[in-house]
């Protein structure tokens, strides 16, 4: 098996790793290194905030159709993350008085300081600390309030698909194409966008909007990586299962990419027909 698994391995580094939305993603390339204009920010934003929020219906499902109690357990660690559960490391129960008393107030909801390692298992859950929130606290910067963000409505064609893809493949009852699409989608995520992003809304906070706060994308870049791990771990599981289907785990994966791919070619093109496209870094 460990040779066959190896291979395996080698065909994801070809047809995931090497998949166009990993390596050669044009709208985040430019997003780190444009001068951004606020109309681009605010557009990102918003259909950032679209697919984020509607994800939490794909990961209920990536939960719910979980083949083993582990895997459960996997998932909802992810999703009560999202909600609003903060992942706590495991300490002794001095030490995490210790560090609840330190994150006291708005500082204990900070995306900048919350803990990005650890588990939701005896966590704490607060309101402010759910990642959907984070974005509106960004959307404030740009004008925009709980009813300009995060529906459907406000999606457009390209982020509603990539939406439905997320629910299609990501939240399927097989469980194949379910890992194929989560195994997909977080080693896409870990793969270096959020550092892209990153890059560019450092450049524009600091040129033209110093309150904006970056730390939800900072938090997600940190996070990733745990992610990632999960979902490897997941992998190495599943692949010494008899039910374990190679070519179906894969198939999902590449249209899961593909529906990623279309979220970003599609602000890559309402940047284009905008004219914003021009606004280089100087």
């Amino acid at each position: 098996m460990a040779r066959d698994f190896e291979a395996f391995k080698v065909r994801i580094e070809k047809e995931f790793l090497g998949h166009p939305v990993v390596v050669d993603n044009k709208y985040c390339k430019w997003f780190a290194e444009a001068d951004l204009p606020v109309e681009s920010v605010k557009h990102m934003v918003t259909q950032f905030s679209v697919f984020s929020h509607l994800f939490l219906i794909a990961a209920l499902k990536k939960m719910i159709n979980a083949d083993s109690l582990e895997s459960y357990f996997e998932s909802k660690e992810i999703l009560m993350n999202e909600l609003g559960v903060i992942y706590r490391k495991k300490k002794s129960d001095e030490g995490r008085a210790a560090e609840e008393a330190k994150l006291a107030g708005e500082s204990a909801v900070d995306p900048g300081l919350v803990s990005t390692e650890g588990t939701v298992d005896g966590g704490t859950y607060r309101n402010m600390a759910a990642h959907f929130v984070w974005l509106l606290k960004i959307g404030e910067n740009f004008g925009l309030g709980f009813n300009d963000m995060g529906k459907r409505r406000h999606g457009t064609k390209s982020t509603v698909f990539f939406a439905d893809e997320l629910d299609r493949l990501y939240g399927a009852e097989d469980y194949n194409v379910c890992q194929g699409a989560g195994f997909a989608v977080e080693n896409w995520a870990a793969a270096g966008f959020w550092k892209e992003l990153i890059s560019g809304l450092e450049r524009f906070k600091a040129d033209k909007m110093p309150a904006l706060n970056v730390a939800f994308f900072t938090f997600h870049d940190k996070i990733e990586g745990q992610h990632k791990e999960h979902v490897w771990d997941e992998l190495r599981e599943c692949f010494d299962d008899e039910q374990f289907d190679e070519d179906v785990f894969m198939k999902a994966g590449v249209e899961m990419l593909n529906g990623v791919q279309a979220f970003w070619d599609g602000l890559y093109e309402d940047e284009m027909k905008a004219g914003r496209l021009g606004a280089a870094a100087a």
